[in-house]
């Protein structure tokens, strides 16, 4: 099986200036960017590659990383700003009144293996008093680093919870980001975070046992509430279908700017990246 690509330029010039913004977002499943005009925010080059496995570590996902940029001629304009976001499992909310960055290591041990070698990071968030403490791929911001020099970065779930937490939406919602062998559920009630947590599946099953567990947990109508999907999954697939027996209210999220009408690619596939 050979590795999903897709690529999609805008009707319009690429801007050859430094008056441009690029994005670029990266798992152990797959790597994306997209280009965008700073004046107007448009959408000028997007591409998505997803590998045919999940790759074992970040050393092999440099590997194909190098490989991407040797090919795509686009990453190697220049930009006024440089945007990466690191999507992993590997992180843990911490609320401020509790955090300590001497205790960085702590907050992660609880729910997953650190190495006495890794790297910690940490977001602030800007809707929330919390940090999202994290490993990043360190590697791949080193490299990152010689190929651009300075860029900022952010873990996905950093990423969600700002998109997530700034819409208006009363009573409780839930929020499941799909990717191929995670789905990340987050719990809103009236714009207040009441839970975040990334859950591994390999079958259908699994899917709907974390969103119904969660549900339970929380007193969620599964008559009533509203449940919003982004990423890897569209109407077609076994998760969505399995999900509507047990969910009456599903929806998709929305993307501001859809890149286009005829790019087949489904518009909340990478919402982390492209939406609003």
């Amino acid at each position: 099986m050979t590795e999903k690509l897709q690529r999609k330029i805008n009707n319009s010039s690429l801007d050859i200036s430094n008056n441009i913004t690029l994005s670029i977002q990266f798992s152990l499943d797959g790597f994306s960017f997209c280009i965008t005009k700073n004046d107007t925010n448009e959408i000028q080059y997007y591409f998505t590659r997803s590998f045919t496995k999940t790759l074992k570590s970040p050393e092999k996902l440099l590997e194909k990383i190098k490989i991407i940029f040797e090919e795509e001629k686009e990453l190697q304009k220049d930009f006024k700003k440089i945007r990466v976001i690191h999507e992993n499992h590997l992180s843990a909310l911490v609320p401020e009144a509790y955090f300590d960055k001497n205790l960085l290591v702590d907050y992660l041990d609880i729910s997953i293996k650190t190495l006495k070698t890794d790297f910690i990071a940490f977001d602030t968030l800007q809707k929330i008093p919390a940090k999202n403490v994290y490993v990043p791929y360190v590697n791949i911001n080193n490299y990152l680093f010689q190929s651009f020099g300075e860029f900022e970065y952010k873990h996905h779930h950093s990423v969600l919870l700002e998109k997530i937490l700034q819409k208006k939406i009363n009573n409780k919602a839930m929020y499941v980001n799909v990717a191929k062998t995670h789905l990340d559920i987050i719990v809103t009630n009236n714009s207040e975070l009441l839970l975040i947590n990334s859950f591994a599946f390999d079958t259908k099953e699994d899917f709907i046992y974390y969103i119904l567990f969660v549900a339970e947990q929380l007193d969620l109508d599964t008559e009533k509430f509203l449940l919003t999907f982004s990423g890897l999954i569209s109407k077609y697939d076994d998760i969505y279908m399995i999900t509507y027996k047990y969910v009456r209210n599903i929806n998709f999220v929305k993307i501001k700017e859809p890149i286009d009408s005829n790019f087949n690619e489904p518009y909340q596939k990478n919402y982390i990246l492209l939406g609003e």
